[in-house]
């Protein structure tokens, strides 16, 4: 079948103006989506086999999972604008080869620099996916379809938070932790022949100019204040690093703001943020994405390092979160709720279910699975009700020939809220951690470092204890920020929907 360029959003109504092969070209991107997925996930139940081979301190796998993040949060928005202008297709195509080429960088690493770089440049790439999966969704499918299309790509999403961690576990348990990163290299040849021959071209029918300097100081921006947040916790939030970082960044994104409000042709309509749906919407993905970001991090460590699991037990323990996404928005419970409920109850009863679930898992799950269990479960509720919500109501605010730079704003927050969870709760375990260190391990960086301190059986008892009792501060803090950006977001919507009656 041969690929068409479309210049505008298909109508809206009548099967006769649909897309033919729409649920096809969605499997694609699904398919292009689990791409980037599977190597986030993938990555967390990595981490006690990379401290170990490649002898990385508790910043250098900080940074293993950062680099990428960092990378991909300060192209997000240069790589919408350029997949509206000149092609989301041709974009999504070379997000996967450029992928694909630093999964197998990372897979040949040697060192935990070469990692870290590996993952920058796999962040390339990932910039470009994030943005144009979800755009292709907007503009192949209609009104009356976007909400179940959108369910259906957010639950592949956690079926690559499923299968990673159970794919890692396994070949963790019989290969060099290289593997991790080979495994994308299939999947990305076989999303790229696929997207080759089945996505139709879609672009901005108005061919503005590029707006090179507004895509200049958006990649400054967000790569200055996502790189303070990142070094915050590991050089301190008052250091000459992390100020003068985060001070370059918000001075730029302050001058790319006011480039855009008198730029003839902006990469960014500034007009978006009036918008309170908008604004809603993305305000409740930060926090979720600041509560899931910063809990993943800490849930592999501590399934492995306290509880004693083995990677693959530590993958099979954390499916049930993305088994329950999955199952829901696969039988199309969420968005045949959405209609009937609202978006503003969906995102606020959705983030309620999140942030419940991660307070049980840090108060029944400290020492056992079993409160783990429950935690996972209503998380998953929470996510499958919630996401695609908000996914929903940011794409609506945004014109569909400017689909890619509305992912890229949606993308692009919810990396900060990503990235912010990793800095913030892992902040919250260390301090907590080693206040709670008995004295023989005093100064350790890490929890297989303080244990190779201890002496006794008590000792080393006690230690994980203070491990233990960190992630459960940590959790707590992502509990109460989730809960807070779903009362936001459901009051932002709720005063939207009143003022469009």
């Amino acid at each position: 079948m041969a690929a068409t360029t479309t210049d505008s959003p298909p109508a809206t109504t009548g099967d006769d103006h649909r897309l033919p092969t729409r649920w096809l070209v969605l499997a694609v991107i699904c398919l292009a989506q689990l791409t980037v997925l599977l190597d986030n996930t993938v990555l967390t139940v990595a981490i006690p086999s990379l401290t170990e081979d490649l002898g990385a301190a508790t910043s250098d796998i900080q940074w293993m999972i950062n680099a990428y993040s960092l990378v991909q949060a300060g192209l997000l928005l240069t790589a919408g604008s350029a997949a509206d202008r000149y092609g989301r297709k041709k974009l999504l195509a070379t997000g996967l080869a450029l992928f694909g080429i630093g999964s197998l960088a990372a897979a040949l690493s040697q060192t935990a620099g070469q990692l870290i770089a590996a993952r920058a440049g796999m962040g390339v790439g990932g910039a470009l996916l994030m943005t144009t999966t979800l755009a292709v969704v907007v503009q192949v499918f209609d009104d009356e379809e976007r909400t179940k299309a959108i369910g259906l790509w957010g639950a592949v999403s956690a079926l690559g938070f499923a299968a990673g961690p159970l794919i890692g576990g396994a070949l963790l348990n019989h290969y060099w932790w290289g593997s991790i990163f080979l495994i994308n290299l299939p999947v990305a040849f076989l999303g790229l022949l696929a997207v080759l021959k089945w996505v139709p071209e879609s672009k901005n029918p108005t061919g503005d100019r590029p707006d090179l300097l507004g895509a200049l100081l958006s990649t400054i921006g967000m790569t200055g204040v996502v790189f303070a947040i990142i070094s915050g916790p590991g050089h301190g939030w008052t250091s000459g690093r992390v100020l003068g970082s985060a001070a370059v960044g918000v001075v730029t994104l302050a001058l790319f703001a006011l480039w855009e409000r008198r730029c003839p042709y902006p990469m960014l309509d500034m007009h978006f943020f009036r918008n309170s749906r908008f604004v809603g919407a993305v305000s409740g993905g930060i926090l979720v994405a600041f509560g899931m970001g910063g809990s993943f991090f800490l849930l592999g460590q501590h399934l492995q390092l306290v509880l004693h699991y083995d990677p693959l037990e530590t993958g099979l323990r954390m499916t049930p979160l993305a088994l329950v996404i999955v199952a829901l928005n696969f039988t199309g419970v969420g968005a045949r709720l959405l209609p009937k409920i609202g978006t503003p109850v969906a995102i606020a009863g959705g983030m309620g279910l999140l942030a419940a679930g991660l307070a049980a898992i840090a108060v029944l799950g400290a020492h056992g699975y079993n409160g783990m269990l429950l935690g996972l479960v209503l998380m998953g509720i929470g996510i499958a009700l919630s996401m695609p919500a908000m996914a929903t109501a940011v794409m609506s605010a945004i014109p569909p020939e400017k689909a890619g730079v509305g992912a890229g704003v949606n993308g692009t927050l919810q990396e900060c809220g990503n990235g912010l969870g990793v800095a913030v709760l892992g902040a919250v375990l260390n301090s907590r951690f080693a206040a709670l260190l008995p004295a023989v391990a005093a100064g350790a960086g890490s929890l297989p470092e303080a244990l190779a301190r201890a002496g006794s059986d008590a000792e080393r008892s006690s230690i994980s204890e203070a491990f233990a009792s960190g992630v459960q501060a940590s959790q707590l803090v992502g509990a109460g920020a989730v809960m807070a950006g779903g009362v936001v977001a459901a009051v932002l919507l709720w005063r939207a929907e009143r003022r469009d009656r």
